[in-house]
Order: C-alpha cells, then sequence, then structure tokens
C-alpha cells in the first residue's frame, strides 16, 4: 500500500484507538450496511418494502435496526410523506454517496484477489493441522 507512513503515522496506546480507520469499518462494514446503501445507491430512493424484497435474507426487524442507525450516521436520508396510508421513502445521503470510491477500490480488490484468497483455504484447509509430537 502506497500510504505505509500513513497507516504508522496515528500510534496510541489505546488498542481501541491504534487504528484510525477501525471507527470507519464499524459503521460502514456492519453485516447489512453495504447491501442497503448498494441498494440506494444503485436504485434510488426505496420505500421499506422494496429494500426488504431488493435484501431477501434480511429480516424487517434487523433491516429497520440498520436503517435507522444508518439515519443516525447521516449515510440515508428518511423521508415521511404525511399521507393516507403513510409513505417513509429512504435514500442514501451524498455522505453515504461519498463512500462510493471506497466500495470502487475494494470490488477492485476482490475482483483481483478473490481467487487467490480462495486458493489460500483450499491449500489451508488440505494441510494436516494436528500437532506433531518431536
Amino acid at each position: 500500500m502506497s500510504g505505509d507512513a500513513t497507516w504508522s503515522a496515528t500510534v496510541s496506546a489505546d488498542p481501541e484507538q491504534a487504528c484510525p480507520i477501525a471507527p470507519v469499518v464499524d459503521i460502514v462494514f456492519s453485516r447489512w450496511t453495504t447491501p442497503i446503501l448498494w441498494s440506494l445507491n444503485e436504485y434510488g430512493r426505496q420505500r421499506f418494502v422494496e429494500l426488504e424484497r431488493r435484501i431477501s435474507t434480511i429480516t424487517p426487524k434487523v433491516l429497520t435496526q440498520r436503517l435507522r442507525q444508518l439515519e443516525r450516521d447521516g449515510l440515508v436520508v428518511r423521508t415521511y410523506h404525511p399521507e393516507v396510508p403513510p409513505r417513509v421513502e429512504y435514500e442514501i445521503s451524498d455522505l453515504g454517496r461519498s463512500l462510493a470510491p471506497l466500495f470502487a477500490a475494494l470490488a477492485d480488490w476482490a475482483g483481483a484477489n478473490m481467487g487467490k484468497v480462495e486458493e489460500a483455504r483450499e491449500e489451508y484447509d488440505a494441510e494436516d493441522r494436528r500437532p506433531r509430537r518431536a
């Protein structure tokens, strides 16, 4: 990585503060955040039920929790329309959209390296890992 100096520039005695990207990873890469943000970025403004259909393996409870957290973090905007029946829509915010280069870089890395990761896993799994006696 070209930013090796950046990695070591922030040194802290507190292990939770030692890595400057840890808070970002906690926000952006929690279990359902990336599929939600991807869906909102890809398909635009959506109602809850549309998100639920697109991310079919998420439960309504978890989707509600994640959307609230993403709204709290400023990555998603919730718009309430006082109609009968009421309508609520979600869309990715400008702050959420600013993550696009990060996700693009990760997609590039995945395309270039996931095959190598799979090979490494297969090699690891194939090895005899029982402790050997001298």
